[in-house]
């Protein structure tokens, strides 16, 4: 899968974006917050309708780091995310690895991404290296 554009959602407070090549549909976000996000709608990210702290909250859930938020342009109030501390890589049943931490991140490429958090194909067969897809073993339920 060739890397996309992540969209982002700007609200008065906070922007929300989001990278649908990243997303593995893990649903912390609707089911964590539901009247800002809800794929019934367009367009299903509303940041404005909770409070930014709630929002950035939700937003840390995303395991895969599809969802990311940052200050929105002009705002004085938050900041950008901060990385956990320690840095965690843990293995999922499924054998995905999902890395929290402040990480530099090669993708296929060669571009390096600052990240935050991330789900990385274990098994070699992701169309969108290093992240994975669910397309190999690793993503298997």
């Amino acid at each position: 899968m060739p890397p996309t554009q992540p969209k982002a959602y700007r609200g008065k407070q906070i922007t929300v974006t989001y990278d649908t090549s990243r997303c593995l549909h893990a649903a912390e976000c609707v089911r964590g917050l539901p009247e800002v996000f809800d794929s019934g709608q367009r367009p299903w990210v509303q940041p404005d309708g909770a409070d930014p702290e709630r929002v950035a909250e939700v937003v840390r859930r995303c395991p895969s780091g599809a969802l990311q938020y940052r200050p929105a342009e002009g705002s004085t109030d938050g900041s950008a995310e901060p990385p956990d501390r320690p840095t965690t890589v843990v293995r999922s049943p499924a054998g995905q690895l999902v890395v929290r931490g402040e990480l530099r991140v090669t993708t296929a490429d060669g571009t390096v991404r600052s990240e935050t958090r991330a789900v990385l194909c274990a098994c070699g067969v992701s169309g969108n290296q290093p992240f994975c897809d669910h397309s190999g073993a690793c993503g298997a339920d």
